[in-house]
């Protein structure tokens, strides 16, 4: 006789109901089943229902019906009104708000007709937030109102404050930042003692978003920060990465970038060790189109791909499409116009089905930028109207000037005068209401090519000074699209326009003082400018620092936020509030007004501690009084393709033609070529030397030819200050050979960014008494570093040695303060792309043009002897970017740095007969000098003995 049949243990049992996908099929298992007829079953369920809501959705919804199939069985009220807020409750977390709503009114009268009054207060609060989504209010206030009365007769307040976090968003999402912000406070008050980590987490969270849009940074901030530590308190890895992506976010929404860039590489990297892919690919978002700012396109792009595959995992549509905008813009700046249209065509794809409308259209005009730097202007003209009519559709009248510039570029280079003239023309109608300095500067310089093409000069030299005076009020404060598009950055070409002008005057006398005013002008500015949009990280408040310079840091930091707000607003995937926009640029120019005026009473001390930089040119006259006898200054600058050359001696001003850019970059590229066979096999050098050497000496020759020989009779002088422009940073002019001699035999040089800094440089207070610091960090590379601070070790006085992972970034804070020299004998990592982040090699970390901002170094010397640490680049619109300015920045009085990777043994050589003659009392050119003309002799190849310059002092 068979056993009879067993029926299936309930766990098994209710894992085959689970897997039931319809209510027949449910109906039917249960009748054969009725072990699972119970209350407790629909208990067990409905708890699950919540814990699974966070994890996967469709699962959720099959328990909260499975639990719905058995409370019908049951004909169990207050089971059916549990399983229906369960189902409820899935719903609304799958975005079926409607149906939620609907199934939460239900169990609302399931639970008033059991006479469950909590049960019925438990689900009206439930049901807040789908009602809230639905634009819903007055019945979710009213639904909250019965709770709240329900709860506080229990005097139950943790259900009261888990009811005012959901009563807040309702004013939340009514923009009452301040009654929501009143309820989250109440609630923050009323959780801790229910022991509800989770819930407290998130108000603090909610309190925080709150201040945002209060603009109450630091508040927000505070609460963060407090929102991180409970976190991490509790044990919740994950909420503890969203308050650092926060925290990070807020940064970068301040134009805090160095900070923002830290924080969020931190949070990228525990976001990807705890597996949480939402916070990990918004990390890489954000870092993308900070890169991005930055001209770093190809991190910008590698994060930005990295960033859209995340979002695409997770089914977030408009986050992924925006990476993948970054990604198109980062391959168009790095000169992939093709791979650039095709991403930016599959993005706009993107945005489309996500319904945005403002997207779209900006990337009409970024593919628009890329057919005009591509030489395809009819597509250009094309693309660039389109995004012209939705900007005007939309009322975003910043992105419509910047379409209507780029129209006009179009029209300019058609030679389309009359259509370029209606394009700028509509963009100056526009920019007076924008408050925006540098579409202003745009507007007008692009003003002043038209009246030049018409062959106007007075209105095109009125025009190009409008331009200069709005430029003048622009300090650093690009923001959103501006900094993303390559010739809105360029802030020289008016300069180099108002040089043209003045030499086309030649019977005026005033007119070369005029010139090399504006040539100061334009290198100061780039000095000033050095970041484009954003400024270092702010000196922190500290004791002793005067109102004013809080004030200005408050006001940066303000400004900044707002004009990210404005963005952030206008590219919502809904339609943007325009009502709210107007808001926020009223709060943004109130705050541009008193900037302003606080500016005017700013000493340059105040705003340099405030994170400002102050224009740094100075009137000829005092230039003059700083330049010794027998000294000359040689600035170059280019103006389109022609080189001028403006000799300035303490009594006397020529600028005059040199050569044209294109016959110098032929040949300079021919002499990079020659000094980079160096890093070819030892072998190949040592059987090749003699021809190597001819070689690089015949280039040498062709650039004297080009630079020095026409105004070689003007250079009557022992010291030559070479101020370069352009590519012509590159050029070793110490080097250059006239056939017989090279310029160093004939005198002691120096170079500068601009004749300003030379002349700062020779006013500025230094350690006149202190120790020689001397930091080396050897590899195998070049292991002759050791032996070189070595042998520096005895021979300068007081000197203080440390090497390897002692020659800490700690130790050159500490000690270089009051030193009076500094010697780093390392390698440097030279940022083509973005100089900025150009760095130098310490014992335990790599100090990057950031940190050199940062520092203090009010030194008499530093050296650098290591790999192209003296190395620079020229960005559009942007003169010398280096480690040369950070360290002059941070006090320095002269500099000693390499131009290109060095030779190890022979800069080993070098540097100890440099720093034996300093000893004996020379100066530090003749120092130079001698040390050069000392190691030519045992090294006859330029690469061995001329990397080296000297800048600042003589």
């Amino acid at each position: 006789m068979s056993a009879p049949r067993r029926p299936p243990d309930k766990p098994l049992a209710l894992e085959k109901l689970l897997a039931l996908d319809d209510e027949a099929r449910r109906a039917a298992f249960l009748s054969r089943n009725r072990s699972l007829l119970r209350s407790a079953v629909v208990t067990e369920l409905t708890d699950r229902v919540r814990e699974q809501v966070r994890v996967d959705v469709q699962q959720a919804l099959r328990m909260a019906d499975a639990a719905l199939s058995i409370a019908h069985k049951l004909d169990d009220k207050p089971a059916l009104a549990r399983a229906m807020r369960a189902k409820a409750n899935a719903l609304y977390a799958k975005g079926e708000h409607a149906s939620a709503v609907d199934l939460h009114e239900q169990a609302v009268a399931l639970f008033d007709a059991a006479g469950d009054t909590h049960e019925a207060a438990r689900t009206l609060s439930g049901s807040i937030q789908p009602m809230l989504l639905m634009g819903e209010y007055n019945r979710a206030f009213a639904a909250g109102e019965r709770a709240r009365k329900i709860f506080a007769d229990e005097g139950n307040t943790w259900r009261l404050a888990r009811l005012d976090i959901n009563i807040g968003n309702i004013y939340y999402r009514q923009d009452r930042f301040g009654d929501a912000l009143a309820c989250y406070e109440r609630a923050y008050q009323g959780l801790p003692a229910q022991q509800d980590p989770e819930g407290i987490a998130a108000v603090l969270s909610n309190i925080a978003t709150c201040y945002i849009s209060l603009h109450r940074f630091s508040m927000a901030l505070d609460s963060y920060q407090k929102a991180r530590q409970f976190c991490a308190e509790h044990g919740m890895t994950t909420l503890v990465t969203q308050a650092d992506y926060n925290i990070a976010y807020l940064h970068y929404q301040r134009g805090e970038y160095s900070r923002a860039i830290e924080m969020l590489r931190a949070t990228r990297l525990n976001a990807k060790r705890t597996g949480d892919a939402y916070h990990y690919a918004l990390c890489n978002l954000d870092l993308a189109e900070l890169y991005l700012e930055l001209n770093l396109s190809s991190e910008a792009g590698e994060l930005a791909q990295q960033g859209h595959e995340g979002f695409r995992k997770l089914g977030m549509g408009y986050e992924s499409a925006k990476c993948l905008a970054f990604s198109a813009m980062a391959a168009s700046q790095q000169g992939h116009g093709f791979e650039g249209l095709k991403l930016f065509s599959q993005a706009r794809e993107m945005f489309l089905k996500e319904k945005n409308q403002v997207w779209p259209s900006l990337i009409d005009l970024y593919r628009a930028l890329v057919f005009f730097n591509e030489g395809r202007l009819f597509e250009a003209r094309r693309h660039c109207s389109e995004a012209l009519e939705s900007f005007c559709a939309l009322n975003l009248a910043s992105k419509a000037v910047l379409a209507q510039l780029l129209l006009t570029r179009i029209a300019l280079r058609t030679d389309n005068a009359d259509q370029a003239f209606e394009h700028v023309n509509a963009a100056l109608l526009a920019v007076p209401e924008l408050d925006s300095p540098v579409l202003t500067y745009q507007a007008h310089l692009l003003l002043g090519n038209v009246y030049s093409v018409r062959g106007d000069r007075e209105q095109s030299y009125a025009s190009y000074q409008n331009a200069r005076d709005a430029l003048e009020k622009l300090r650093g404060n690009l923001r959103g699209e501006e900094l993303k598009i390559a010739f809105i950055k360029n802030r020289l070409e008016v300069y180099e326009n108002l040089v043209e002008l003045c030499l086309a005057r030649p019977e005026d006398r005033a007119a070369s003082e005029e010139a090399f005013t504006y040539i100061e002008q334009a290198k100061s500015r780039s000095l000033m400018d050095l970041f484009v949009s954003p400024a270092p990280a702010l000196a922190e408040n500290v004791p002793g620092q005067s109102e004013l310079v809080s004030s200005i840091r408050n006001l940066r930091e303000e400004l900044n936020w707002y004009y990210n707000l404005i963005e952030r607003e206008q590219l919502q995937p809904e339609r943007h509030s325009q009502g709210r926009i107007a808001t926020l640029q009223k709060q943004a120019r109130q705050r541009e007004k008193e900037l302003v005026r606080v500016l005017q009473e700013a000493t340059p001390t105040d705003a340099t501690q405030a994170g400002l930089q102050m224009p740094s040119h100075l009137p000829m006259a005092s230039i003059r009084a700083t330049i010794p006898a027998d000294t000359l200054l040689v600035e170059y600058f280019r103006v389109r393709d022609r080189i001028l050359v403006c000799l300035l001696g303490p009594q006397t001003l020529e600028i005059l033609p040199v050569t044209l850019e294109t016959r110098v970059a032929n040949v300079l590229r021919l002499l990079q070529f020659q000094l980079s066979k160096f890093h070819l096999n030892p072998q190949y050098l040592e059987t090749f030397h003699d021809s190597l050497a001819q070689a690089a000496q015949a280039h040498l020759r062709e650039l004297y030819s080009e630079l020095i020989a026409p105004v070689a009779p003007q250079l009557k002088a022992s010291h030559l200050v070479f101020v370069p422009h352009g590519l012509l940073h590159y050029v070793p002019f110490h080097a250059l050979y006239d056939g017989s001699q090279h310029l160093i035999d004939r005198y002691t040089l120096s170079y500068s960014p601009s004749a300003s800094i030379f002349a700062l440089c020779q006013t500025r207070t230094t350690n006149s008494t202190g120790t020689s610091l001397i930091l080396g960090i050897p590899d195998p590379q070049a292991p002759a570093i050791l032996d070189e601070v070595q042998a520096l070790n005895n021979v300068l006085d007081r000197s203080e040695l440390f090497v390897g992972p002692d020659a800490s970034e700690q130790i050159l804070r500490s000690k270089g303060p009051t030193s009076r020299v500094i010697h780093i004998a390392t390698h440097g990592r030279f940022r083509q792309d973005n100089p900025m982040f150009s760095a130098i090699r310490l014992g335990d970390s790599f100090l990057s043009l950031f940190d050199l901002y940062q520092l203090k170094l009010p030194v008499e010397l530093i050296t650098l002897s290591g790999c192209s640490t003296g190395l620079n680049v020229v960005a559009a619109g942007d003169e010398l970017i280096g480690l040369a300015r950070g360290l002059l920045h941070a006090g320095a009085q002269s500099l000693v740095l390499s131009l290109w990777d060095v030779h190890d043994k022979s800069t080993a050589e070098f540097m100890a007969v440099f720093y034996r003659l300093l000893q004996e009392g020379k100066t530090n050119a003749i120092a130079l000098k001698q040390a050069m003309i000392e190691l030519r002799s045992r090294y006859p190849h330029c690469y061995q003995w001329a990397p080296f310059v000297l800048v600042g002092k003589i």
